[in-house]
């Protein structure tokens, strides 16, 4: 599996309580803060749930 860096660039406030639990299982707090997940199909589908509140780039 390859490695993915997502990075948090909007808030949750005034977001759903289910787009708020991914973020958090994310590892994601805050805005511009980063974490490095390994891209298996259950990251990639909470990717997908929240793609409008991160950003996604392959970590080097």
């Amino acid at each position: 599996m390859s490695k993915v860096k997502v990075t948090q660039v909007k808030s949750v406030i005034d977001r759903s309580k289910k787009q708020k639990a991914t973020m958090q299982a994310l590892g994601l707090r805050k805005i511009r803060q980063s974490v490095e997940v390994e891209l298996t199909p259950q990251i990639q589908g909470m990717i997908n749930k929240v793609s409008h509140l991160v950003t996604v780039e392959q970590a080097g």
